[in-house]
C-alpha cells in the first residue's frame, strides 16, 4: 500500500507547468520523428538523418530554457536517455561485425535492451523520488522472512541473469567436455542444456539462501503443489521429468533426425516442455510435447549414424538387357557427389510391369534431410543416361475396344383382323 502511494504521489509533478513543457518539447518532436520516417521509409539516407536531427532540435530547445532561466532537468534527461537509446542502435551495427545474426539477437533482446530499460527506469524514479527510500518498503512476509521492496528487486535481478546469462557458460563447458571425451555434435548440444538447466537450478537455490528463506516452509510448499502437480498440471510436470529423461538416455537430442508423420525433422532444441523441430519440406517448426516420444513409436536416421539408404524407381522397356539396365543404373548414382561410394549403390529388378520391366536403384546418402533433394538428382541423371544408351521408359499402355451399338430390327406390320 505505501508503494502504491508513492506511486500515485509522481503523478502530482504533472500538474506543474514546467513539467509539462519540459514533456511537451522532448514528446512533440519525437512524434513528428515517427510521422516523418513512416512518410519517408521510401528515402533511407533521409531517414536515418531524421533522428540526429531531432535530437539537435531538442537540445536547442533545453538550451533556450536554460537561457530563459527555466526548469530544464527531465527535458535533459529525457533527451539523454533517447540519445542513449540511439548508441544501441550503433552498437547493434558494431557487434554485426563480430557476431553471427542469432546470438547478436538474443544478446541484444534479453540482455542488452532489457538491463538499458530497467535502469533508466531506475534513474527515472531517482529523479522524482530516492531509490534508498523504496528499497526499505516492506513488502510483507514470505516464507517465514520480512522482505522489502529493496531485497527482491535484487533477487529477481539476479535470478533473470542467471537465467538469461547460463547459456554462453554451459556452451564453453559442453565444448570443453566434446575435445575431451571426443563426443559427437548431438552429444555437446545436450551436454550444454543439461550444465544451463544446473546452473539455473544453483542460481534458485543461491537466491533462495540470498534471501534467508525458510527451508521448512519452501519444503511444505513444494509438498503442496506435488499434490497439485497430480491434479491440475500433471501433464506439464510428466513433459518436465520426460525432457530430462530424453536428455539423459540420449534418444532424442538436438541436431538428431526423426521420422514424424511422413516427413524428416531435424531436432532444434529440446525444452523443459517440448521440443522443436525443424522441417525442410516447407520450413515449418514443429513443438511436440516431450511425453509423446514415450508414448507413441519413433523413427530416428541418426540413432547409430546419420546414414541413410534411399531408393528411386524406374522401368525399362522389355527389349533392353536387364544387366545392361542394372549396369548403367549404378555408374549413374557412382558419378552423383552426394551419393556416398561406400556402401557402394546397387540396382534391383523388382518385377515385370504391364509394358517395362521395373527398377529400383538403391544408394547411401550421408544426411537424411537431403534425401528429397539428392533422390531428384539422381532421377534426372538417370534420365539423361537411359537417353543416352538409347534405353526406353515406356508408358503404360491400355487397349480401349469400342462396341458399336446393334442395328434396330425391323418387325413387320401385324394384318389387319379380318
Amino acid at each position: 500500500m505505501h508503494l502504491v502511494q508513492e506511486a500515485l504521489g509522481w503523478f502530482g509533478y504533472l500538474e506543474r507547468g514546467s513539467v509539462q513543457a519540459q514533456l511537451l518539447l522532448v514528446v512533440l518532436p519525437l512524434l513528428g520523428l515517427h510521422l516523418l520516417r513512416r512518410r519517408w521509409r521510401s528515402r533511407p539516407p533521409l531517414a536515418h538523418l531524421l533522428l540526429p536531427l531531432t535530437l539537435a532540435l531538442i537540445g536547442l530547445g533545453i538550451g533556450l530554457l536554460a537561457w530563459a532561466g527555466q526548469p530544464y532537468g527531465l527535458a535533459l534527461f529525457l533527451l539523454q536517455l533517447r540519445s542513449a537509446w540511439y548508441g544501441l542502435d550503433l552498437l547493434q551495427l558494431l557487434l554485426a561485425r563480430l557476431l553471427p545474426p542469432a546470438p547478436l539477437h538474443q544478446l541484444q533482446s534479453r540482455l542488452i535492451r532489457p538491463a538499458f530499460l530497467v535502469l533508466a527506469a531506475m534513474a527515472l524514479i531517482n529523479q522524482l523520488d530516492s531509490l534508498a527510500d523504496l528499497a526499505l518498503i516492506s513488502i510483507g512476509t514470505w516464507f517465514g522472512v520480512q522482505l522489502d521492496l529493496g531485497q527482491l528487486f535484487l533477487s529477481l535481478v539476479i535470478l533473470y541473469l542467471v537465467v538469461v546469462g547460463s547459456g554462453p557458460p554451459a556452451a564453453a563447458l559442453a565444448l570443453l567436455f566434446k575435445q575431451v571425451l571426443d563426443i559427437d555434435e548431438g552429444s555437446r548440444r545436450a551436454v550444454q542444456l543439461l550444465f544451463r538447466y544446473l546452473v539455473v537450478a544453483l542460481g534458485v537455490v543461491w537466491v533462495c539462501s540470498h534471501l534467508g528463506l525458510n527451508a521448512t516452509a519452501i519444503l511444505a510448499i513444494a509438498g503442496g503443489l506435488s499434490v497439485g502437480l497430480g491434479f491440475g498440471i500433471k501433464e506439464v510436470f510428466s513433459n518436465f521429468v520426460s525432457g530430462l529423461w530424453l536428455l539423459f538416455e540420449g534418444s532424442v537430442r538436438p541436431g538428431e533426425v526423426l521420422f514424424i508423420d511422413g516427413d524428416p525433422c531435424e531436432v532444434r532444441s529440446l525444452g523443459l516442455r517440448a521440443a522443436v523441430l525443424w522441417r525442410d519440406r516447407d520450413n515449418a517448426e514443429l513443438v511436440i510435447p516431450n511425453q509423446t516420444f514415450f508414448t507413441s513409436t519413433t523413427t530416428t536416421y541418426t540413432g547409430s549414424d546419420r546414414m541413410r539408404r534411399s531408393q528411386v524407381s524406374v522401368g525399362a522397356a522389355y527389349r533392353h538387357d536387364p544387366e545392361q539396365v542394372v549396369a548403367l543404373l549404378e555408374a549413374t548414382a557412382r558419378a552423383q557427389t552426394r551419393v556416398l561410394p561406400f556402401p557402394p549403390p546397387k540396382a534391383l529388378v523388382l518385377g515385370y510391369g504391364e509394358s517395362s520391366i521395373n527398377y529400383a536403384l538403391r544408394f547411401w546418402i550421408a544426411n537424411p534431410m537431403d534425401n528429397v533433394s539428392i533422390c531428384s538428382e539422381v532421377n534426372m541423371a538417370v534420365w539423361k543416361a537411359f537417353d543416352a544408351a538409347g534405353i526406353e521408359i515406356p508408358f503404360p499402355q491400355m487397349v480401349v475396344k469400342t462396341i458399336e451399338p446393334a442395328s434396330p430390327v425391323s418387325v413387320p406390320p401385324s394384318a389387319p383382323d379380318q
